[in-house]
């Protein structure tokens, strides 16, 4: 996609301009004609593809399998655990009708077909716990049918009038595995270890810190008894959940009656989790590194790692792209994913601005003036940073180069969190940092639901998790002055 002439806007002038601006200009995605949905375009696919395909690796290292489950819900198989229908109700997108027919009063145009209503409502599904536990009751007699490790990768809809691209639609991709144990305690150690998946995935790939802690019950997914999740920090200081992992307790077990022998014979139920991640990883992805020239991508995750623009003049391409074919071979066999740019309709800076808004994290600049020379002109897309590296030991360097992004953009996420994370005593302290610095603020509170939601009406601040790293340490509520024995992250979010 060639860049717009028009200047990105800058993330200081108007970030959510930015962030829409870039998303569209690298050519990741673009509002649809179906309000509130978006078309993934395809080189933000491309990128979805490397997480999910990384993901997909670690889920079944763990002993996962993959399944798929119908994308609709008989309503009466839905309010079945009420507390989850409850949570989704004002959410759900639901089919009445199974035919069209032809308009009697519009020629050529179509109706509803008033005798096709359904006998009972189909809800397209906003999550899937109902039409997987409804199924598991055939699934799982004895405990020798457990654990049952169950992934699925799907779209799900969730009704969103106010929506932004990747970070809130109607309808977007996500994974949600979910699974039955025999005891509270493997469905608990279930529920930390892909919590811990989600953490290696985002940290390792995404290049982004991220938080590990535990929801509290007014942020809880409906029909969980705990939710664990995976809280990051944008460069606009507002956090982004990034992952979620519930542990489900027996709920779901008992809504749809799934019980399994125990080893004396005994009938029980099974305890239950689900987690998840969605194609709102894309939006943190943009967020977290990019910058005013557009898109700053991991190496791990960039569909094209490098990018070669040949430099010349006319007639001379041909014979430069076989001289620079050993480069570009190298790579590949390195397992590194190369673009050569031979377009001979567009002059060498306007490659260099695309490839940039594209975020490619590294550029060689090929003449064949360097190459006579024994150099290579390479830029680094994430510091901006221009080198001439020795043509002999090129694959090598690029090689390391990319690893060394993967590390400094990690390093340079976790520095921006480690300075947007603040510790305050008093409730005007914590007023005043949200407003002036934004990013984490780690204070007391009672843990009461009437104080969180006080906290969240007076200063838009959530409880983003009560950190599991976080020590004990008693102190008083900033907002009542009641007694407290830890410190919960609060932040404005996504």
């Amino acid at each position: 996609m060639p860049p717009m002439s028009k200047k990105l806007p800058t993330r200081q002038e108007d970030y959510s301009l930015w962030y829409n601006e870039i998303v569209k200009r690298a050519g990741l995605a673009e509002n649809s004609a179906v309000r509130g949905c978006m078309v993934i375009k395809p080189y933000g696919y491309a990128i979805w593809e490397k997480m999910q395909r990384q993901l997909d690796d670690m889920f079944k290292r763990t002993g996962h399998e993959n399944a798929y489950f119908p994308i609709f819900i008989p309503k009466s198989l839905f309010e079945a655990e009420e507390k989850n229908a409850e949570g989704f109700a004002k959410e759900c997108a639901v089919v009445t009708h199974y035919r069209l027919q032809t308009d009697p009063d519009r020629p050529g145009k179509l109706r509803v077909d008033p005798a096709a209503k359904l006998e009972e409502e189909l809800i397209v599904r906003p999550t899937s716990e109902a039409i997987i536990w409804s199924t598991y009751k055939n699934w799982v007699q004895s405990y020798r049918d457990l654990p049952l490790l169950i992934n699925q990768w799907a779209n799900v809809v969730r009704w969103e009038m106010r929506t932004r691209l990747f970070l809130r639609t109607a309808e977007f991709l996500w994974q949600e595995g979910h699974t039955a144990h025999a005891t509270a305690e493997e469905a608990v150690a279930e529920t930390r270890q892909m919590l811990d998946v989600y953490a290696e995935f985002a940290e390792e790939h995404m290049a982004l810190p991220v938080v590990k802690g535990v929801k509290t019950p007014n942020e809880r997914f409906a029909g969980a008894e705990d939710t664990y999740c995976i809280e990051a920090l944008m460069q606009d200081g507002k956090a982004l959940q990034a992952g979620t992992s519930h542990f489900l307790g027996q709920n779901f077990a008992k809504a749809f009656d799934v019980q399994f022998a125990n080893k004396e014979g005994v009938r029980e139920y099974v305890w239950g989790t689900s987690w998840g991640v969605s194609t709102r990883l894309m939006g943190a992805l943009v967020m977290a590194h990019s910058d005013d020239e557009g898109l700053v991508l991991p190496p791990k995750l960039a569909p094209i790692q490098v990018v070669i623009v040949p430099i010349y003049k006319s007639g001379e391409l041909d014979a430069l792209l076989e001289r620079i074919k050993p480069i570009q071979m190298g790579l590949i066999a390195r397992g590194i994913s190369v673009k050569v740019d031979a377009r001979d309709t567009e002059r060498p800076g306007f490659k260099f601005a695309e490839w940039e808004m594209k975020g490619v994290p590294v550029r060689l600049a090929i003449g064949a003036r360097d190459l006579d020379n024994g150099t290579v002109e390479v830029a680094r897309r994430d510091t901006k940073a221009k080198m001439s590296l020795p043509l002999a030991d090129i694959v090598a360097s690029v090689d390391q180069l990319l690893i060394d992004i993967q590390h400094d953009m990690h390093e340079k996420a976790k520095q921006f969190r480690a300075t947007h994370t603040t510790r305050v005593d008093s409730y005007d302290e914590f007023k005043r940092v949200l407003d002036n610095e934004a990013g984490f603020v780690l204070a007391h509170y009672d843990g009461t639901s009437e104080t969180e939601e006080r906290i969240k009406d007076e200063t838009k601040a959530t409880v983003r998790c009560l950190a599991l790293n976080e020590p004990d340490e008693d102190g008083t509520c900033m907002v009542t002055g009641k007694p407290s024995t830890r410190r919960a992250y609060f932040a404005r979010a996504y």
